[in-house]
């Protein structure tokens, strides 16, 4: 018994193209019952249309409100217990649905598509912020992450909406629900799929999105493992405050060894905040329960 939910915007080109394969796939799978939801944020061009018609259930958001939010809304209506989330663009390739599900019935409480190929990745302008923004997940989680935000994955739905509150409504939902699974000691595999070129004209506004993900993945970071993030920044304050008291030895500038006596009690003051936001963390949790939430 399976849930697909599909957020959309303005996809007309491939909407339907995209149920359509879905229905395909799960019933040459044999994986009955099941039901497509197709959440449209606000499109403007016909997209909840085309998706009725395709044999989709709609919900329709009068306007745009991001996709984490709308496929927070396609989870919660879901009917059936395992969710598979999906993009209507054409881009992940839903014949791997499949052998996702078989995997995801071995124990684990989420199978994620890791995306390899060339139009993954293909933008030299992305590509070094997935790069930091993995090292800053990876760093937090203490795992190595494939793909930190594919959006083909299979969970179950009780157990993803226990950590909605701290789940991003925008193009973060992937990664914090990653975070989420792995930092409360959830089994999370990666499975390696061939991601296609979208249909369409991207929706991801670079520098904009790649701000607001930044900060939410750093706050993310910082509720999950606080202590991590401070520490690090500490050690990072520590370096920079031997090179300066070793630079001012050998140049003989007072200047540049008072910069790093200073340096060094900026990262005391940093790893002491860490550690009171651990205590923090703790408080909240107990008064939230197990999940933060």
């Amino acid at each position: 018994m399976i849930s697909v939910v599909v957020p959309a915007l303005n996809e007309r080109d491939s909407i339907a193209q995209t149920v359509t394969t879905i229905k395909a796939v799960l019933d040459e799978g044999g994986l009955l019952p099941y039901e497509i939801i197709v959440v449209d944020d606000g499109s403007d061009d016909g997209t909840g249309l085309l998706a009725q018609e395709a044999g989709a259930q709609v919900i329709t958001h009068p306007h745009n409100i991001g996709y984490g939010r709308s496929l927070k809304d396609g989870i919660r209506a879901a009917r059936y217990s395992i969710v598979v989330i999906t993009d209507a663009d054409g881009s992940y390739p839903i014949h791997e649905i499949p052998a996702l599900i078989r995997r995801y019935r071995q124990g684990f409480d989420m199978v994620v598509g890791a995306r390899t190929g060339a139009y993954f990745r293909e933008s030299l302008i992305k590509q070094p912020l997935r790069v930091v923004l993995k090292w800053i997940v990876e760093f937090t989680a203490s795992r190595r992450i494939p793909d930190i935000n594919s959006g083909l994955r299979i969970f179950e739905k009780a157990t993803a909406m226990e950590f909605f509150t701290r789940v991003s409504d925008r193009f973060s939902f992937t990664t914090s629900l990653t975070l989420a699974y792995m930092m409360n000691g959830k089994f999370v595999d990666y499975q390696n799929i061939d991601y296609n070129k979208r249909v369409g004209q991207s929706k991801v506004r670079l520098f904009r999105d790649s701000i607001r993900t930044t900060q939410y993945i750093l706050e993310a970071a910082t509720y999950y493992n606080p202590f991590k993030i401070f520490f690090g920044f500490g050690i990072i304050s520590l370096t920079l405050a031997a090179l300066a008291i070793i630079g001012g030895i050998i140049l003989q500038l007072v200047s540049a060894f008072i910069l790093g006596v200073g340096a060094i009690l900026l990262s005391l003051m940093i790893i002491a905040m860490g550690l009171l936001a651990v205590l923090l963390k703790q408080i909240m949790d107990r008064a939230n329960g197990p999940n933060g939430g």
